[in-house]
């Protein structure tokens, strides 16, 4: 196997994709169990301690916008990979 002869660009590619799809399914399943987390543990509290339920909805609800804002990084991690890879230009020259 001659390994000059390969289409980097292509494998290249292939690679970047593959590794955006695996990051992209883990960037989303890990913050979905831990809203699921946080909500089992808000709703579990309310029902303990109901005059409480205010500050414990609006601790909770800042607890999953910050969760769902670390799945929000992840993709734009991702979508920078896939479209604006700054590692294109060293292995590819240009």
């Amino acid at each position: 196997m001659d390994w000059s002869t390969l289409p980097w660009d292509k494998i290249f590619v292939l690679v970047t994709v593959l590794v955006a799809g695996l990051g992209i399914a883990m960037g989303i399943i890990v913050p979905a169990i831990g809203q699921a987390i946080v909500a089992y543990s808000g709703l579990k509290a309310i029902s303990r301690q109901p005059e409480a339920g205010d500050r414990i909805n609006s601790i909770v609800l800042l607890s999953l916008a910050m969760l769902e804002s670390l799945a929000i990084y992840v993709l734009a991690v991702i979508l920078i990979l896939v479209f604006a890879n700054p590692m294109r230009t060293y292995i590819f020259g240009g």
